[in-house]
């Protein structure tokens, strides 16, 4: 299903629902942070997706990136929480969402990277090779926020 991602723009849909979600910055031994080229919309992003009415937001992130990778996750820490109102997601089926997205550490405990429905690619990257990637920029301040290693999480 396409996806369309508004920011800041006033010809956005008005959103119609308000979808809870959890995302994680996965690292590997050398740094490298996972990501998925998203089917519905072409661009890189952090593996994650919205929770269930029987999640926690930590295990959403944890099954939202076994879902998306295969790869199995213990959740370190937290990047932050992002609630920009102006941040409006617009799918093919009529769904126009504001998103709200707490990002987490997390590191591999086990699973094998395999690419599922929602994507096309799966990689772990250098953080020098981030600029070369189609990203939408929520998706790049999450990873900015983690490569800053802040002292607190950021709140919006």
């Amino acid at each position: 299903m396409a996806r369309t991602e508004y920011f800041d723009d006033p010809k956005a849909p008005k959103p119609n629902s308000l979808v809870v979600a959890a995302s994680a910055v996965v690292t590997d031994e050398a740094g490298r942070i996972l990501l998925q080229r998203r089917r519905d919309n072409d661009l890189w992003a952090l593996p994650g997706g919205g929770m269930d009415m029987s999640d926690s937001l930590p295990g959403t992130a944890v099954r939202e990136v076994k879902e998306e990778t295969g790869l199995d996750i213990e959740i370190t820490g937290l990047v932050g929480t992002y609630t920009d109102p102006r941040h409006v997601i617009a799918y093919a089926d009529g769904e126009v969402r504001r998103q709200f997205n707490v990002c987490f550490t997390a590191r591999r405990v086990g699973g094998n990277l395999e690419i599922s429905n929602e994507s096309t690619e799966l990689r772990f990257v250098d953080p020098a090779e981030l600029e070369s990637l189609p990203m939408h920029h929520t998706q790049r301040l999450r990873i900015q926020h983690f490569l800053e290693r802040r002292a607190a999480p950021y709140l919006g």
